[in-house]
């Protein structure tokens, strides 16, 4: 039996009984889109924040401007920046992992051995930016749902990829671990690393 060679990007397969690396296939986060208003907001409060200062009626200090051009950067600007920025999907040859949140971390992943179905939904704005939502779900757990992702059709497409090529991974090893002489152990993957 020959070894398949690798055709374009595509990773030559692994021979039979012996387990696959784990590979990263693409890291995202969701579409920066949304942090546009974020950046109109940080130049207006700028051009009014130097517009006034000197210039307040007298009840009004420039410490007061700058207390309040500050809450409103901080509530309209950071805050929406580093919610975007602590939610990132990672695609692994093995599995999706999500992981979202600051301080109290979350992460759910699905393995593309055990299969799941792939939904897009992509708003009128989304499709002119070539973003989407994806949703997965397997029928177990609880749909796992990646938000905004961009170039939503060309991850869609890897994710279908990945799927097909574990499954059939998954069975041509287990075919060839049934085959197994009596009393031989079978090769025992790698843990995962990322």
């Amino acid at each position: 039996m020959t070894q398949p060679t690798a055709y374009g990007n595509r990773l030559a397969a692994p021979p039979p009984g012996v387990a696959a690396p784990e590979r990263l296939v693409a890291r995202s986060r969701g579409s920066a889109r949304r942090l546009g208003w974020s950046g109109l907001v940080l130049i207006a409060v700028a051009g009014a924040t130097g517009w006034f200062t000197g210039n307040l009626p007298a009840p009004f200090e420039d410490w007061m401007l700058w207390s309040a051009a500050g809450l409103v950067v901080l509530l309209l600007v950071v805050v929406p920046w580093i919610r975007w920025a602590s939610r990132i999907y990672t695609i692994t040859t093995r599995r999706v992992i999500a992981r979202s949140g600051v301080f109290a971390r979350e992460a759910r992943e699905y393995t593309h051995a055990r299969g799941y179905s792939i939904a897009v939904r992509r708003g009128p704005l989304q499709r002119l930016w070539g973003a989407g939502t994806i949703t997965l779900t397997n029928g177990i757990d609880q749909p796992l749902r990646l938000h905004d992702i961009p170039d939503v059709v060309l991850v869609q497409e890897v994710l279908g990829d990945q799927v097909e090529v574990s499954q059939i991974l998954a069975h041509r090893d287990a075919q060839g671990t049934s085959s197994l002489p009596e009393g031989m152990i079978p090769p025992r993957p790698p843990a995962p690393s990322l």
